[in-house]
């Protein structure tokens, strides 16, 4: 199959450019910049007129929950990526606390088998336990981004504490990126009996944030940036959600970054007030002082990526208060035009939306031939449009159905996903669920 993809803007490595883009088969073969009118050739099977519309890099997601497997009830494989597909994200990176939790070398492959129904391209996070880094170890470096490690409350047995635990995980890594989850489990264990004494078993969500706040961040990041820094380990700090945190990060060295989630970026705590427990997540919602340090960060360096922590429950367990609501929300689907909206506001541009969306993930986890437009790269795109779309309960494609920005307007929407080269999202006909993705590749350098 070639495709000409005609008169489109291009954001790709800082320049927003008019170009034509070529594709051959799974690759870039062609980028034609300052085209004419004139459409070059005709041997195309398909040409596509862009005109008004901004190609980008398809979006690389490294943080996503897709649930399988044990808790497809949630979410699965299957329905996630085609939810992925539609919000212009051709990979994903999926974390390791499923059931059973992917912590050995075997349970990896299970993933990894299933990882070929999904209709975008696919890697699985190891996960660290307190005895299992020598195991994590056999897995090929080039099929896994890196290890994740969670240094705080936990399902399934992953909560990894204390230096003589943690000590094997950073000194052991090499090249790999360690990626932690980090709150202190001791600090939230003490505010939340604070709160059940105050306000009993259905405390409002809002005490979500009291129990999980700033300080519990604040402790376990600085110890595993110390432990990075004592080790030379590439640290990557999950869903960063305090200006404290990055206070931290930018006085450690080059080899410790941040990410932020779409969540901590969207909402404070102030939304409690009107979407309750839809909001609860982990790391908590924070303040409203919090939010805009981060929204500062995507600028000024201080954040190095941005991704989902997409974590779909169904909508029956995100009802109650802080304790019985279940954690974490779905935003797969919308996340690109979310971000894209925080360029209307002035948050940010275009080119830095690609960087930290595309780019820098790419560059972080060394994807192999993917996340830029270049001659010879797979073609892995997204066109969207500067046009508004209303998140509506019939668009909504993850499993759970609902979305906490459910009857928001977003200003950008995704007209068109190609992975690999297909054409496997368009706002026309949908997702082709025949198609499926490839296994991401990975070059893990020093």
């Amino acid at each position: 199959m070639k495709i000409l993809i005609h008169h489109a803007t291009i954001v790709n490595e800082g320049r927003c450019e008019k170009a034509d883009l070529i594709v051959a088969g799974n690759h870039i073969q062609e980028i034609i910049l300052s085209p004419s009118d004139e459409i070059p050739g005709d041997d195309f099977d398909k040409t596509i007129n862009a005109e008004g519309l901004f190609l980008l890099p398809g979006v690389i997601d490294e943080h996503v929950h897709f649930r399988e497997p044990g808790l497809t009830q949630k979410a699965d494989i299957t329905t996630e990526s085609a939810a992925a597909a539609a919000g212009g994200v051709t990979s994903y990176f999926d974390m390791p606390n499923t059931l059973p939790t992917t912590t050995s070398l075997a349970a990896w492959e299970e993933k990894m088998r299933l990882g070929s129904k999904s209709h975008v391209n696919y890697a699985f996070f190891p996960g660290a336990t307190n005895r299992n880094i020598d195991e994590l170890l056999n897995i090929p470096p080039s099929s896994i981004p890196g290890i994740k490690l969670f240094m705080g409350s936990s399902t399934g047995g992953m909560l990894v504490e204390g230096t003589p635990s943690l000590s094997p995980i950073f000194s052991k890594a090499g090249s790999l990126p360690v990626m932690t989850h980090c709150e202190d489990s001791a600090i939230i264990n003490q505010r939340a009996q604070e709160v059940r004494e105050r306000f009993g078993a259905k405390a409002d969500a809002r005490y979500h944030s009291y129990i999980r706040n700033e300080a519990c961040c604040i402790a376990s990041t600085r110890k595993a940036i110390s432990l990075a820094e004592q080790y030379g380990t590439r640290l990557h700090i999950a869903h960063v959600s305090t200006a404290a945190e990055l206070e931290l990060i930018a006085l450690a060295g080059a080899r410790i970054t941040a990410e932020a989630c779409l969540a901590h970026l969207l909402f404070c705590e102030d939304d409690y007030a009107h979407l309750g427990s839809l909001i609860k997540c982990n790391p908590s919602i924070k303040t409203h002082l919090d939010r805009e340090a981060l929204r500062k960060g995507l600028s000024d360096g201080n954040i190095l990526t941005v991704a989902t922590d997409h974590a779909p429950h169904l909508y029956a367990e995100k009802t109650g208060g802080c304790f019985e609501a279940a954690s974490g929300m779905p935003m797969v689907q919308f996340s690109l035009p979310a971000m894209l909206s925080l360029t209307d506001d002035g948050v940010l541009t275009l080119p830095r939306v690609v960087e930290l969306m595309c780019h820098a993930p790419a560059r972080l986890f060394g994807v192999k031939e993917r996340g830029f437009i270049r001659k010879g790269y797979l073609a892995d795109l997204v066109l969207v449009k500067h046009e508004p779309m209303t998140i509506l309960p019939d668009i909504i494609l993850s499993k759970c159905g609902w979305s906490p920005l459910l009857g928001e307007t977003l200003k950008w929407k995704v007209i068109s996903t190609f992975c690999n080269g297909h054409l496997v999202y368009s706002h026309l006909t949908g997702v082709d669920t025949c198609y499926h993705g490839q296994a991401i590749s990975f070059e893990h350098g020093d």
